[in-house]
């Protein structure tokens, strides 16, 4: 046992002379090593000056070559080297096989360098490369994986950084902030063209969870925004394309509901077109299942953005048909959604209502009594569609 730990000595007594003669020559090293990164990829040249790789370099070769040498319980100080350089290649935009291939390069240059320093000479020498060779590789890799390990969380923390700032800008279109160079920010960072044809897409927030993205290939480019109560997305949308396309990539993709803003003209009036999408929204009764676009729910649009005014409509219009019973007043108001719905006709709702067509005339005439309004005169026929729309979304 001493005999092995007085060889073993020896051994490292010879190791470390080689590395002291190899650190001797480590301007030379250190040119070569750039020499040959340059042959593989022009890329090294491109994200730092060159003094300043070189410099970079021959500090993570000469701490390399001094840990080869050093005692086994020393602290791995190529190893820390490693983790900083790779936190700085991260930063720096050097791709990651390019880091590692750096390191390979760096490992081979120095281990060819080690050997020709022990040929011609004793074979002792020799024999103890020839020993070290499984440590000197293991320490390569080593620096090799804590680069990349530190690279790749470096890379993560950046893109959380960047993800976080881009949805802030996103946030603050949608808020409709003004802010001087905001829109052009927002643009660049989520390479979207600054004007063009925009529209929002809200969804209602508790029907998230079955929704499913739009596919690639539909033509649309889709944003999504969770917020407390709801999601929006930011519809990018080509040349000639319509709310048309929107709708139906939507269709079948979510349960619903939602509101689709009309199309605005740029980023910039993102804010005003969320609040539209919104609006188109609330148009929604509580159990619907559509998404809907605004354009087409304009009139019971502007019956929910007055809530005051929707209210005294109901009470107006349909003051006596409140005060029946709940059953009796339910039929009624079912009644007169579903012949609305069939456009007017009594047959065709007849059918979806299971009753005769007389039926269906003698509740709206009942209806209209009660009202004191005449479906057959169109402004009649508007107040209590109105009133209607304004009763099931309140």
């Amino acid at each position: 046992m001493g005999a092995r730990k007085r060889r073993t000595g020896h051994d490292w007594k010879l190791l470390a002379e080689s590395c002291t003669g190899l650190l001797e020559r480590l301007p030379e090293l250190v040119d070569e090593h750039m020499r040959q990164l340059a042959e593989h990829s022009p890329v090294y040249g491109q994200f730092l000056p060159y003094d300043q790789q070189w410099r970079e370099a021959e500090e993570a070769m000469r701490i390399g070559i001094q840990t080869i040498s050093a005692p086994r319980d020393s602290p791995r100080r190529d190893l820390e080297h490693a983790e900083e350089a790779g936190r700085r290649r991260a930063q720096q935009g050097l791709p990651l096989e390019l880091l590692v291939h750096a390191y390979r390069a760096a490992g081979y240059l120095v281990w060819d360098a080690l050997l020709e320093g022990a040929s011609g000479r004793e074979p002792e020498r020799l024999g103890v490369l020839m020993r070290s060779a499984t440590m000197v590789w293991s320490a390569v890799d080593a620096q090799a994986a804590v680069a990349s390990d530190a690279y790749r969380a470096t890379e993560m923390e950046l893109r959380r950084r960047t993800d976080e700032r881009l949805q802030a800008l996103l946030d603050a279109l949608l808020e409709g902030q003004e802010a001087p160079g905001l829109a052009a920010r927002a643009a660049a960072g989520l390479d979207l063209p600054e004007r063009g044809p925009y529209a929002v897409v809200v969804l209602r927030s508790e029907r998230r969870e079955t929704f499913r993205r739009p596919v690639p290939g539909e033509g649309f480019r889709f944003i999504w925004r969770m917020r407390a109560d709801c999601e929006v997305g930011v519809v990018a949308l080509a040349e000639g394309q319509g709310l048309d396309g929107v709708a139906r990539a939507l269709d079948g993709r979510c349960t619903g509901p939602g509101g689709i803003s009309p199309i605005v003209g740029g980023l910039g009036e993102l804010g005003r077109a969320r609040r539209l999408a919104e609006l188109a929204l609330r148009t929604c009764a509580p159990d619907a299942t559509d998404v809907v676009r605004l354009d087409q729910r304009m009139p019971t649009a502007l019956v929910v953005s007055q809530p005051e005014l929707a209210a005294r409509l109901v009470a107006d219009v349909f003051g006596s048909v409140l005060e029946l019973e709940p059953g009796d007043r339910a039929v009624l108001l079912e009644t007169l959604d579903v012949w609305l719905s069939c456009e007017g006709s009594a047959g065709r709702a007849a059918g979806r209502l299971y009753c005769h067509r007389n039926t269906v005339f003698n509740r709206l005439r009942r209806l209209e009594q009660l009202t004191s309004r005449s479906l057959a005169r169109p402004r009649d026929l508007i107040e209590m569609t109105l009133a209607l729309d304004a009763y099931r979304l309140g």
